[in-house]
């Protein structure tokens, strides 16, 4: 299995390496003549999440064949579990990040599950945020104090923490150089809500061979910041592509 976990939206000019990877491990996993089945979950704030899907869906067709089944969020509306029964692999997009916890919820064991089969998964800022075992929503305020600015906050004020999709063991942010983030991250690290979390920079991605795994390929043109508690302090290490 591969677990891609990019920190920006679809950008196929400036971080194609994401999507070629990604369709070279759904051919390996489907290994047959007809197109593989890749689920493909987006959300929109404004209740048109089906204009979204090119942004993901194009590249993949330009580098494989793909039969997509579109898994469209939104209020009221998360995804059914049996949705993702038999797929070659999993996208998820970029957006409200509590959005599409929302909607995927309720589907987190048959993700994982998927996932533990050796389903890729491939997910884009929200996607990425809400793939691990803790996962954190956004916020911008830590015990009242700012530690990123309120346009990052995703519709919250407090650093908000909840169960994820299982498939990372520390916790996820994006945007980190471009948006200022990392602070978050770290931010969260050092209130104890998480003990370890990596940011994500733009056109960059971190790569997991399995979910769980606590080492990771960095894929692209940034920076992973790597958070850890030691003791009362937090350690940081900035990791590129090799």
């Amino acid at each position: 299995m591969s677990i891609f976990l990019a920190g920006a939206g679809p950008d196929q000019v400036a971080f194609p390496e994401v999507f070629d990877r990604f369709a070279q491990a759904i051919r390996q996993r489907s290994r047959q003549e007809a197109a593989a089945r890749v689920a493909v979950v987006v959300h929109d704030r404004g209740g048109n999440p089906e204009s979204l899907l090119p942004a993901y869906v194009d590249p993949l067709l330009a580098r494989t064949p793909v039969e997509v089944v579109p898994v469209l969020l939104g209020a009221g509306a998360p995804a059914g579990p049996s949705v993702f029964d038999g797929v070659d692999g999993l996208v998820v997009g970029g957006g409200l990040t509590p959005g599409y916890w929302e909607g995927l919820a309720a589907s987190a064991g048959a993700v994982s599950a998927a996932v533990a089969g050796g389903v890729p998964y491939l997910g884009f800022s929200a996607g990425a945020m809400i793939a691990p075992q803790r996962a954190l929503l956004g916020g911008y305020l830590s015990r009242g104090v700012e530690v990123c600015g309120e346009e990052c906050s995703e519709g919250l004020a407090e650093l908000e923490i909840r169960d994820g999709l299982g498939l990372a063991p520390f916790a996820i942010d994006v945007h980190a150089a471009q948006a200022g983030t990392l602070s978050r991250a770290v931010g969260a690290v050092a209130a104890g809500l998480v003990e370890r979390a990596v940011a994500v920079d733009e056109n960059t991605a971190l790569v997991l061979a399995a979910a769980g795994d606590d080492s990771f390929e960095v894929l692209g043109h940034g920076n992973c910041w790597d958070i850890r508690r030691s003791g009362t302090a937090c350690v940081v290490s900035m990791l590129q592509a090799d």
